[in-house]
């Protein structure tokens, strides 16, 4: 494991025990991803199947733009083919997928897609508080080419974020520390919009 990796992954590890004692990562759920190279696309990608508050600096794997790894024993998450569709049409340098529990129920309730307009917070998302933002909402797939499709579909420079019904939400920014400000934002956002039932 080259230097820039370990620091990554020391990186990646620090976030998910943020999002874990946010009770946005319970269990195995959620990864997160940083970009290491663009050309070509690698990404490393925290790893399946362990609890996310308790990883190391080792406990990531390098993986392509399609999310295919050579690592012989390192096992990426099934979702990394959406990291790298997502890192490499909105050129971010991290993506973050949480299962918090506000995404959901707003893309259970507007599945067309979250509108969210005249909040202070929108400033912390990367937005002006007058403005209107709507957040994309895709179907869930257990296909990453699927999954990928619909989100560069519906793909908007201005909006970083993207709700897959009845899973999660996926937010991206040029670093890790960008991506996480937008997620808690976002979340803080959408918590109001459950809450409130979309009264403006």
């Amino acid at each position: 494991m080259t230097a820039d990796v370990r620091a990554a992954g020391e990186a990646l590890a620090a976030e998910c025990a943020r999002y874990t004692a946010m009770g946005w990562m319970r269990g195995t759920s959620g990864n997160l991803s940083v970009v290491v190279d663009r050309d070509p696309l690698t990404l490393a990608v925290t790893v399946s199947g362990k609890d996310k508050g308790e990883l190391t600096a080792d406990d990531v794997v390098l993986v392509d733009a399609r999310g295919t790894t050579e690592d012989p024993v390192r096992v990426p998450s099934a979702e990394a083919g959406l990291h790298g569709r997502i890192a490499a049409v909105s050129g971010a340098g991290a993506v973050v997928h949480v299962h918090a529990l506000a995404p959901v129920v707003a893309a259970e309730r507007w599945p067309g897609g979250v509108e969210l307009r005249d909040l202070e917070m929108l400033k912390g998302f990367g937005r002006r508080a007058d403005d209107v933002v709507t957040v994309p909402v895709v179907p869930n797939s257990q296909d990453m080419g699927v999954l990928g499709d619909a989100f560069e579909a519906g793909f908007r420079a201005d909006v970083p974020a993207l709700l897959v019904a009845r899973h999660g939400v996926y937010v991206w920014g040029d670093d890790l520390l960008r991506a996480r400000h937008r997620l808690e934002c976002l979340e803080w956002l959408l918590r109001f919009k459950v809450e409130t039932g979309g009264v403006r």
